[in-house]
């Protein structure tokens, strides 16, 4: 039986807060690939890169949704029931070029 997940129901439509990882881009550090929060737009990077911002921003604003953005990827992972989805037809439109950083 698949899992289940209450958070889904408050996807939203999102715009990025920036073209890569905001806070490496302020801090000049690296990501291997992004990921938006689809409660308020914050570009994060991913659990491979160094700094993990995209999960450090769950710790600390309890937004549950994330879906992977760079490239738009077409899933969806809730970090509190743990469960990955399909958001294939509701991809978050990039604002303009990802710069590479790995």
């Amino acid at each position: 039986m698949t899992k289940g997940c209450s958070h889904i129901a408050g996807i939203q439509d999102v715009t990025p807060s920036a073209l890569g990882c905001e806070e490496c881009l302020k801090s000049g550090s690296r990501w291997l690939h992004l990921r938006i929060c689809r409660t308020c737009g914050h570009v994060g990077c991913c659990d491979d890169s160094p700094n993990r911002h995209a999960t450090a921003h769950f710790h600390a604003t309890g937004h549950p949704v994330i879906e992977g953005y760079d490239p738009p990827e077409g899933w969806g992972w809730c970090y509190v029931d743990e469960v990955l989805f399909d958001l294939s037809k509701r991809k978050t439109p990039h604002n303009g070029p990802i710069p590479r950083y790995y």
